[in-house]
């Protein structure tokens, strides 16, 4: 490269480089955004710590699929879907009240504020990666949702029941399902995850037919 044509690129690495710093410093939010889940130590998990362990069980449950997926494309969506709560913040599955009703709206204005701050094709990129997530449609998003609905569970299993609400019982069987039955082995892994939840609540004495009816009612 000469001197010319490295100084013509200069201000536009310039400018990227200025771009993904703040885009970083924004992502850093995550590390600090705390969700509704405790660890096993008893501190409560951050948005990071739930993408990373999702990014784990997408490499280790890939090669058992039923349906093959892009693990490069699926991890990609993995690490974006929750980029907007750095803005947006988190709300749990199980909130009511404003802030739930224009969680969808925050979250929409999120994207796009990231999508203009980077330059093209990062920005587009990740805007598209997280759209697709949002939709579901494709078998990496499906992959991925269902990932993001099975590490709640994985997460809340090793926790101490004290740190669960009532609602979260009758989740076990509500809310893992739906994302899980497009794939055989999704499925049983499901179940598996499920079973881990009950014996967690035997455990502690709690009536899991009156749990299950209530379930089964919702």
């Amino acid at each position: 490269m000469t001197k010319d044509q490295h100084s013509k690129q200069a201000p536009h690495q310039h400018a990227a480089i200025t771009a993904i710093l703040e885009l970083l410093t924004l992502a850093e939010r995550l590390k600090c955004e705390l969700r509704h889940s405790w660890l096993s130590d008893g501190r409560r998990e951050s948005v990071a710590e739930h993408t990373w362990q999702m990014a784990l069980m997408a490499v280790v449950l890939h090669p058992h699929l039923e349906h093959q997926a892009d693990l490069c494309r699926t991890l990609k969506m993995v690490l974006i879907h929750d980029l907007v709560e750095a803005e947006a913040g988190d709300v749990p599955f199980f909130e009511t009240g404003a802030r739930k009703e224009a969680k969808a709206a925050r979250e929409q204005a999120a994207i796009t504020r990231i999508r203009d701050l980077l330059p093209e094709p990062s920005g587009q990129e990740i805007a598209a990666l997280w759209y697709e997530f949002e939709a579901g449609e494709t078998v990496e998003a499906a992959f991925a949702r269902a990932l993001d609905n099975l590490e709640v569970q994985v997460q809340h299993n090793l926790a101490d029941l004290s740190t669960w609400q009532e609602i979260e019982y009758d989740l076990v069987y509500t809310k893992m399902d739906r994302h899980c039955q497009h794939d055989a082995f999704l499925a049983l892994f499901c179940n598996a995850v499920k079973q881990e939840a009950e014996r967690k609540m035997k455990s502690a004495g709690l009536d899991m037919a009156a749990i299950r009816a209530r379930a089964d009612a919702s």
